[in-house]
């Protein structure tokens, strides 16, 4: 009788909590699982997607790389596997290996602590005294997310200029090493760490470190680098606008991305001894208006799958059927393995 309440309970609960899912959502998810990458490409695109595209190594073979939609909507030109992409904060992974390569080179160190390289900092920042470099890394640090300010996206393009001023004196989310949470202000400090250890833009020693010897010809670190022709645009749901001219730091092709996943996962974007040093994650998500990415690398397999989508949403439905797809992708490799 117990165990008949129990799962009556269980099942009630089941079918509310499905009240509250996107149907969407839902559908995505149990949807039958198509035969190939390319179908479902084309499926994820049917969720209302304006373009897609994937990449995918499996070691052993060459890369293969598939599209739908648009690159340019309102031109009516089609996805390109070959545009540049704004990847976001995947290029938390780039400044996360370079840190390493500083660390190993006694440049910096990972136990140092922010108010020991910017003391500018100090009572401005809650326990800048006790936050290191590590746990800016590992997100670990409990300093404010700057984009999670509501008066930084009063005026996006322009505050990004003064971003780090959106969490200056306001209180630590928690004591350092204490807890997680993602914070974008983490990445924006280590970033000025490394240009004040280096005594040059942190950007070229990520071009001569990593991409020079990956030959990474295509991956870029703001928009004024490149031809905007050659930029994927990027879209938002309920707006006409195009956002490909807005910046927003790294651009590269899929191809790029998964070159560098790759090495940083077989280890070969390290020299001797720095791998010792990473403390972060070996893949990544990006997400800015108009552009999200999701760049991953399934051990098991071998396999590399980076999956460009420039379509983004408020409230996060388009990111979440975007981590469908990419599963749903990563079924389909493995069940032909």
């Amino acid at each position: 009788m117990k165990k008949n309440i129990f799962r009556i309970v269980l099942l009630v609960g089941t079918i509310v909590s499905l009240f509250y899912v996107p149907w969407i959502l839902v559908w995505a998810w149990i949807l039958p699982l198509p035969d190939s990458i390319q179908e479902q490409v084309d499926e994820t695109l049917n969720h209302g997607f304006d373009g897609m595209i994937v990449y995918v190594d499996e070691a052993g073979k060459p890369p293969a790389f598939y599209t739908g939609g648009w690159n340019d909507r309102d031109n009516k030109i089609p996805a390109d596997p070959k545009s540049l992409f704004k990847i976001a904060s995947i290029s938390k992974l780039y400044t996360a290996v370079s840190v390493a390569k500083l660390a190993k080179a006694e440049r910096l160190s990972l136990e140092g602590t922010l108010v020991e390289y910017l003391p500018e900092l100090n009572g401005r920042i809650e326990n800048a005294d006790r936050i290191t470099l590590k746990m800016m890394v590992q997100h670990r640090s409990g300093i404010p997310n700057y984009t999670d300010n509501p008066k930084y996206w009063e005026n996006e393009q322009e505050n990004g200029k003064r971003a780090l001023d959106f969490v200056l004196d306001l209180p630590a989310n928690f004591d350092p090493d204490e807890d997680y949470e993602y914070s974008n202000t983490n990445y924006l400090l280590l970033r000025k760490i490394m240009d004040k250890v280096l005594g040059y833009d942190h950007n070229e020693f990520i071009r001569k470190e990593i991409l020079q010897p990956l030959k990474l010809n295509n991956t870029f670190f703001s928009l004024k680098e490149v031809d905007l022709k050659d930029v994927m645009s990027g879209y938002y749901v309920g707006y006409d606008q195009d956002f490909k001219e807005n910046e927003y730091g790294m651009l590269a092709t899929a191809e790029d991305v998964g070159t560098f996943l790759r090495a940083l996962n077989d280890g070969t974007v390290f020299k001797e001894g720095e791998q010792e040093f990473y403390p972060y994650e070996y893949e990544h998500g990006g997400l800015v208006v108009g552009y999200q990415s999701l760049a991953e690398y399934h051990d098991d397999i071998d396999t590399v799958v980076v999956q460009f989508i420039n379509t983004t949403d408020f409230n996060g439905y388009e990111w979440n059927l975007s981590e469908i797809s990419i599963n749903r992708i990563v079924k389909i490799i493995k069940s032909n393995h």
